[in-house]
């Protein structure tokens, strides 16, 4: 049990700590040190709202990992390959892998309804500071699927929880507007604050790029990558008036079952459940499931 417990230990919650002190910094910096235009900075209910998503996905998402450790573990041990922890190219291997698989099911979950239902959780605030980082869905399956060839390919399972806890750390300061742009070569390579901005705009013309974890070179190859050029419309393209955490985490799965039910066909029954968000009838000629990403050649915006 004392194994399957340190199996079970999570970095992001050692990091809890420079979460609160750094939002606090970022708080204080924009209450007195700039002034504090309408729709930036921290707002309290907001702030509330994404401190209890943050809290309740601690849970769901540690009980959900409990089950994924004992899957995990079965595929691992009949796996005729091992990987060894203690070479330095083994954890590479591990961050690269994790975050490649981080942005094909991250760029799924924004074009396939039903999996955006879970993930549209952290983008349902109209603001953008480190508090938003914390907003977190309450829903992880899909990810923890995507996961499911890694210990196949003889990666430990605590390696896929940490790495990919690392992940998410990285990630957390992501979300500022207080940083504007990095140097250059940093920009090319790895996701910041400028890139994640974008991610988050409901603009049409940023809309659905940037799904980087922590390497923007993947979107940069897949055709996803759009850089900021004007500040970004934060939220969604339809948001939701409410505070609640509990209607901010499901009300989408609410919507899905009646349009669901409503349908005619099962073509659209299909359509509203695995199409893209915002799917209806009048584009049944057009694909209803996400496309896989195809390498640009160019590896510039799409």
């Amino acid at each position: 049990m004392s194994m399957f417990a340190n199996e079970l230990r999570d970095p992001v919650t050692y990091a809890i700590p420079f979460f609160l002190l750094f939002m606090a910094l970022e708080f204080l910096s924009m209450r007195y040190l700039e002034d504090d235009e309408p729709g930036r900075g921290y707002e309290r209910r907001d702030t509330r709202t994404n401190v209890y998503m943050g809290l309740g996905s601690l849970v769901v998402n540690g009980g959900a990992r409990v089950v994924a450790l004992l899957g995990y573990s079965a595929l691992y041990v009949i796996s005729p390959l091992r990987l060894d922890t203690h070479q330095w190219w083994t954890w590479v291997y591990a961050i690269v892998a994790v975050d490649l698989l981080f942005y094909s099911e991250h760029r799924a979950a924004h074009r396939v309804r039903l999996l955006w239902a879970a993930h549209q959780a952290h983008h349902n605030s109209q603001r953008f500071n480190l508090s938003t980082a914390v907003r977190q869905k309450w829903n992880p399956w899909w990810e923890l699927l995507v996961w499911v060839p890694l210990p196949l390919l003889g990666m430990p399972p605590w390696m896929i929880f940490f790495t990919y806890s690392i992940n998410l750390i990285y990630q957390f300061g992501v979300h500022t507007e207080k940083i504007d742009r990095l140097w250059r070569p940093i920009e090319f390579v790895f996701n910041t604050p400028s890139h994640h901005r974008v991610h988050h705009a409901s603009d049409p013309e940023y809309l659905d790029k940037n799904f980087a974890g922590i390497f923007i070179l993947w979107d940069r190859m897949f055709g996803t990558f759009r850089a900021e050029t004007y500040r970004p419309t934060y939220g969604l393209t339809h948001n939701v008036d409410s505070y609640n955490p509990f209607k901010l985490q499901y009300y989408m799965y609410a919507d899905i079952w009646r349009d669901v039910r409503r349908a005619a066909t099962w073509r659209e029954k299909f359509g509203y459940a695995f199409g893209p968000p915002g799917w209806s009838p009048a584009d049944s000629g057009s694909p209803v499931v996400a496309t896989l990403p195809v390498p640009n050649p160019a590896g510039g915006p799409s």
